[in-house]
């Protein structure tokens, strides 16, 4: 680890991506310093292993007043950015706070880091940004045809970041992973909705005919292959990091279901979600020349989280997204 690199300040710390990359960067001797406004899918338990090793900032990523103080007092050597509104179907009702948090909140974050003089920017962005595809896969080359208010707002902010690169010469790297699954997601994603919902014999959702498919990537990998691309990773680039584990949703349904020992008749097929995209597929091989790969296959990783899940049955209720007011 350099030196002048050993200090981060990372924003949406408390989240699910967020806190898995605090507690690895902590374990390896990294200085870290967490901003996270804590909304509903914010939780410093995420973080109970290592407290008292960061420093915390309940702040929201929009407050320039604030943001311009927490980096003139810190004076961090990186920013990695996971703060972030990410859920498509709330993003589908009010697209407000998605613009806010990841378009205001991500240009905030741009002029801290260039007035404090950061030397690297790293914005975790998602491969929503390309929108669907047929067949193949997608490059980092490939054009953004964002299909959701979320995914839309994520692509802008990409677009924002590329023009600071090019306009003032901006230290950044965007990095768009598929789609992580693991220990401490927030219940209102797809894979801890069903193990939430089997545990307690109720009705598993899955949308149309849960023919859509997705790229499972697990978190500790991804966060493993976030910190490569800090290190090694160009300045300038974007990388993809997915795992070409690709799953249609109604197998993971059922696979959730086979490990919980539940029946496959609990899966409750529900109107699709407005502009659904039907498949998403990356091409990873940028990032794989890094020296990374994914160490956890799906199989693997899903009994993983599965359990993980079942022991921990009491934050996942005080989690229960059915039961927050939206």
């Amino acid at each position: 680890m350099r030196k002048d690199l050993s200090k981060i300040l990372v924003t949406g710390g408390a989240g699910f991506m967020g806190s898995e990359f605090v507690r690895q960067l902590l374990k390896k001797g990294y200085e870290i310093i967490v901003i996270d406004k804590l909304t509903y899918a914010g939780d410093l338990e995420r973080l109970k292993e290592v407290i008292g090793k960061y420093k915390f900032y309940q702040v929201d990523i929009c407050n320039r007043k604030q943001i311009e103080s927490i980096f003139k007092k810190e004076e961090p050597h990186l920013v990695v950015n996971f703060a972030a509104e990410t859920h498509v179907d709330r993003s589908i009702k009010d697209a407000s706070t998605f613009i806010e948090t990841n378009i205001k909140g991500v240009q905030v974050l741009l002029e801290a880091s260039r007035k404090y003089k950061i030397k690297k920017f790293i914005q975790i962005s998602t491969d929503e940004v390309y929108g669907e595809i047929r067949q193949g896969r997608f490059s980092e080359d490939s054009l953004l045809r964002s299909n959701s208010p979320y995914a839309a707002s994520k692509a802008a902010a990409d677009l924002l970041i590329k023009s600071y690169i090019r306009t003032y010469n901006f230290p950044a790297i965007i990095i768009r992973p598929s789609n992580n699954y693991g220990p401490w997601q927030y219940p209102e994603k797809f894979i801890p909705v069903i193990i939430y919902k089997a545990l307690k014999n109720k009705k598993v959702p899955v949308y149309a005919q849960g023919l859509n498919v997705r790229e499972w990537l697990y978190v500790k990998d991804c966060i493993e292959g976030i910190l490569k691309i800090l290190n090694k990773g160009k300045l300038g680039e974007i990388y993809n990091l997915g795992s070409r584990e690709r799953k249609r949703n109604i197998d993971v349904a059922k696979k959730v279901l086979h490990i919980l020992g539940k029946p496959e008749n609990l899966i409750q097929f529900v109107k699709d979600r407005p502009g659904h995209d039907y498949r998403y597929s990356l091409n990873s091989s940028k990032i794989s020349k890094l020296d990374w790969k994914p160490r956890t296959d799906f199989e693997t990783g899903i009994r993983k989280t599965v359990s993980w899940y079942k022991q921990n049955l009491d934050w996942l209720g005080v989690k229960d997204y059915y039961n927050v007011k939206k």
